[in-house]
């Protein structure tokens, strides 16, 4: 059907003239029944008064004012129809215009309609119509914009939707504003709508099929989404956690491989769509819950509370063994991501340093000192049994208390110099009195030490070491007390020496009998000591076991992604077991020397390698500390053991540096007579001459050596003295207080002809991954074997363990050559080694692995039988990172 063309101005030809020539019209007319009127008026007064002259004028009068009417008709008549031809040329440029403009708006690809200010269509195009063809004959000029789209409505020729709604409601509110919405149709068809206002308060509307837009959009999100599936599920895949998705009508939408591991669930029992309560109803599912005390029914009521709260969690015990965490988190469309986690080693973990910090706790509680730790804010972070008896309060009152809180004002006012000295990060000794249980005084030595940070400026906290000293002041006045006694008994035996004569030889022979009897005691006392060395080693040796595991586990916990306040406290927590460690090895040595027992290998070698190695290793210090380090080469050739001389000369060094605020240090051999002289020369605060025997003595301090720098507990020289003994090397010191000390050892001069070859190279630090390294391990400690447990999961390896060959066995049966390696301890159950065990894992191989011994026996003996079977010996307490090294490098090794 052909539809007419729509007419774009009111008024074309056939229609009434413009209202300005109606005027000019009735104006012509006016003026004719003026001038009727007045000729009537003219003929009247002739025919009155008949006054000839007087008519004459009167129509003289009238002519003149006809003809000037005349003429402004005539220019009248001339003015309408110069306007009639500009009306006629106006009327058909806007006919032309009119054409042209249905031209174009035909030529537009996109529907096109103007509506005026009543909201009336005034013209549209043949795309628009072609939009709207299902309203039927209601689309013409004059309909009502807002009746079409009630039709439309009506008729569903619109899809239902959000933005539907907001359009219409819009177009129903009657005011015209700039606007933009895309509308589904129920054909399919997608529309762009774009109206805009006009200055008539009208609007315009081009509507724009977009539906190939739509549906390209659509496949391109759909193959995104096809890729972003994938690249989820893969990632999902590679999560150490187990994941399950579930949407708002909690069905299950996606999970992961890592969740059937977890779960126990064989392949194919998970399935899109699934409900939770399906999901949870699982045996595999069920049973855990199920031993929590948890029905199904109250957890699905658990996991849809968790849409409406941020993160929950939970740890289930499974029947296995495993422990299990579930963290359920809200998604933004109402559904919720619930992960499972398995947190069995983390558990272990714990429980194994609550054990080492149970085992640590048991050794200073055993300690008479009262020991306690102070935080910067003086507040309370741990106390022994001896100081919460002294404070009469238990260790959770006083954990986290402040100093002032705990004290009296007297009390914290005596100590508070002492607090604020220590903080600034100056150790500090004073004496003071408390008042005892029985109500006397009592007399206590205390001992401020600061805790430093890693950086050795920043001040964290402090120790307080308190010692009761009543009993050795009371000494002291009893010893002085008993002097003057003495004193008054000697005047008296002297005023009575005379008559004693007599008696003397009795006394004589009674003093001998005193002196025998002395004599065995002293021997008995020796024995004693003898004793107390031997047992004090073999418990310092014990206590490397604990050590050892305590170190590993800090070791696997600093694998791990920390925050950066938990690593600083595992980084204070391995100086601190560093620390305890040098003291443990400090102790051992000296109770080794005491007893006799520690091994000596003396050999003849060149000392310029062992000065170079000290070089290296101080050098760095000593710069740090801003002191100027010098060595003095030499080519002498010595006979000595070089471990027992190195440490020698490390004390001197050590001391050297840490006793020396400003200047340089020195390190140079001079040659003597009768042997070389190695010594060490600094100038630092010097040694008093009537001390420079007590610094010999361990534990001893002198008043005034400490220095913020200072944290040695006094054992370096008499560690000294007594390997000096044993290797019958003479000590020389010379010290000017306040000017520097010089500190020499004497070396028998040996041969170059007796010089042993060299050792082979420690094995090198080696970086490299331990991911998939299958390790086997025989231990019988079950705290280090858990400790190693954790150790080795951090690393990536593949762990296997027993506490001896029988258990191992079974376990390497199916896969002999997947073994790497094998750490073995070397003293297992009912007397049985590790090298044995070891020796029985290759031959199930039928190759040699290469292994590892560990062991805290350090004889000679134990070394031989290691190096004979080819093995690789490791002391405890290990050292993580030694162990790591040696792993990696019999790694690259199998793999050569």
């Amino acid at each position: 059907m052909t539809r007419p063309k729509p007419n774009l101005i009111r008024g074309g030809p056939g229609e009434d003239p413009p209202d300005d020539v109606e005027g000019l019209r009735a104006e012509v007319a006016r003026l004719r029944r003026v001038n009727d009127a007045l000729m009537d008026h003219v003929e009247r007064s002739m025919n009155l008064g008949g006054n000839s002259f007087a008519l004459f004028q009167t129509a003289s009068l009238l002519e003149q004012q006809v003809r000037r009417r005349t003429l402004e008709l005539e220019t009248a008549l001339h003015d309408i129809e110069q306007t009639n031809r500009e009306l006629s040329a106006a009327t058909r440029s806007l006919e032309t215009a009119q054409n042209r403009l249905t031209d174009a708006l035909e030529a537009i690809s996109d529907g096109f309609v103007l509506c005026d200010s009543d909201g009336g269509i005034v013209i549209f195009n043949s795309t628009f119509h072609a939009l709207w063809r299902g309203v039927g004959d209601l689309l013409r000029p004059g309909v009502p914009f807002q009746q079409l789209i009630a039709r439309a409505t009506e008729r569903g020729l619109i899809r239902e939707s959000a933005e539907a709604r907001r359009w219409l409601a819009r177009r129903s509110d009657g005011r015209q504003r700039r606007n933009t919405h895309v509308l589904e149709m129920a054909d399919g068809r997608w529309l762009r709508i774009s109206e805009r206002p006009t200055h008539e308060n009208g609007f315009v509307g081009i509507y724009s099929d977009i539906t190939a837009i739509k549906t390209q959009e659509r496949r391109r999100r759909e193959r995104e989404l096809a890729a972003k599936s994938t690249l989820l599920q893969a990632t999902l895949d590679n999560l150490s956690q187990g994941v399950s998705v579930f949407n708002a009508d909690l069905e299950l939408v996606a999970w992961n491989h890592r969740l059937t591991e977890l779960l126990d669930l064989p392949e194919g029992r998970l399935r899109a769509g699934a409900p939770l309560a399906s999901f949870l109803a699982l045996p595999a599912v069920r049973r855990p819950f199920a031993d929590d005390g948890r029905e199904p029914e109250a957890l699905v009521r658990w996991l849809k509370s968790t849409r409406s709260i941020p993160t929950r969690s939970l740890e289930l015990d499974c029947p296995d063994g495993r422990t299990l965490e579930v963290r359920s988190n809200p998604m933004p469309d109402g559904g919720f991501v619930t992960t499972f986690a398995d947190i069995t080693h983390l558990r272990r973990s714990e429980a194994a340093l609550r054990d080492s910090e149970w085992r640590i706790r048991l050794v200073t509680d055993a300690i008479p000192a009262r020991i306690a730790y102070l935080d910067r804010d003086e507040r309370y972070q741990f106390t022994n049994r001896a100081y919460e008896d002294w404070i009469g309060r238990t260790r959770t009152e006083i954990a986290g208390q402040r100093l002032r809180d705990l004290l009296t004002p007297e009390q914290y006012a005596l100590r508070r110099p002492y607090t604020a000295r220590v903080l600034a990060g100056e150790s500090c000794e004073f004496d003071m009195t408390t008042p005892a249980a029985n109500g006397e005084t009592a007399y206590v030595h205390a001992v401020y030490v600061p805790h430093r940070a890693p950086d050795g400026e920043t001040v964290l906290g402090f120790f307080s070491l308190l010692q009761d000293v009543t009993e050795s002041k009371r000494a002291a006045a009893q010893l002085e007390e008993a002097n003057r006694m003495l004193e008054e008994r000697v005047a008296q035996r002297t005023r009575a020496l005379t008559e004693l004569n007599d008696k003397l030889r009795a006394e004589i022979g009674e003093r001998i009998a005193a002196e025998e009897a002395m004599r065995r005691a002293k021997a008995e006392a020796e024995q004693a000591n003898l004793s107390k060395t031997k047992f004090l080693a073999a418990a310092s040796h014990d206590l490397l076991q604990p050590m050892n595991a305590a170190r590993v586990f800090v070791a696997a916990l600093a694998e791990r992604r920390l925050g950066r306040h938990n690593m600083a406290l595992v980084d204070n927590i391995t100086e601190s077991l560093e620390a305890v460690d040098d003291l443990l090895n400090t102790l051992l040595d000296l109770s080794k020397l005491d007893a006799g027992v520690l091994p000596m290998h003396v050999t003849d070698f060149r000392i310029e390698p062992l000065l170079r190695q000290l070089a290296t290793q101080f050098s760095p210090l000593a710069e740090q500390r801003g002191l100027e380090f010098r060595v003095v080469p030499s080519g002498a050739v010595v006979r000595s053991d070089m471990a027992l001389l190195g440490r020698i000369l490390r004390n001197f060094l050590s001391n050297a540096v840490r006793y020396t605020p400003t200047g340089r240090v020195l390190l140079g051999c001079r040659r003597t007579p009768t042997g070389l002289r190695i010594g060490v020369a600094d100038t630092g605060i010097g040694i008093p001459a009537d001390k420079t025997q007590e610094i010999f003595i361990e534990f001893h301090r002198l008043k005034g050596s400490r220095s913020s720098r200072d944290c040695g507990a006094g054992l370096g020289l008499a560690i000294v003295d007594r390997i000096a003994r044993r290797l019958d090397h003479p000590i020389h010191v010379q010290s000017t207080f306040g000017r520097g000390s010089v500190f020499a050892v004497e070396v028998p001069y040996g041969s170059a002809d007796r010089i042993e070859a060299p050792h082979p190279a420690a094995i090198r630090s080696e970086a490299g991954s331990l991911k998939g390294v299958s390790v086997l391990l025989i231990e019988n400690e079950p705290t280090i074997l858990a400790a190693m447990a954790a150790l080795m999961h951090e690393w990536g390896c593949e762990l296997i363990h027993g506490d001896g060959a029988d258990a191992v066995l079974p376990l390497i049966a199916e896969r002999p050559d997947a073994i790497d390696v094998v750490i073995a301890d070397y003293h297992l159950d009912e007397g049985r080694i590790g090298i044995d065990a070891l020796q029985a894992v290759r031959k199930r191989c039928g190759r040699t692995v290469p292994g590892i011994i560990i062991t805290a026996d350090r004889s000679d003996e134990v070394l031989a039988r290691v190096k004979a079977h080819g093995l690789h010996l490791l002391t405890k307490p290990i050292k993580p990172a030694h162990l790591r090294s040696l792993l990696v490098h019999l790694r690259s090794r199998r793999s050569e």
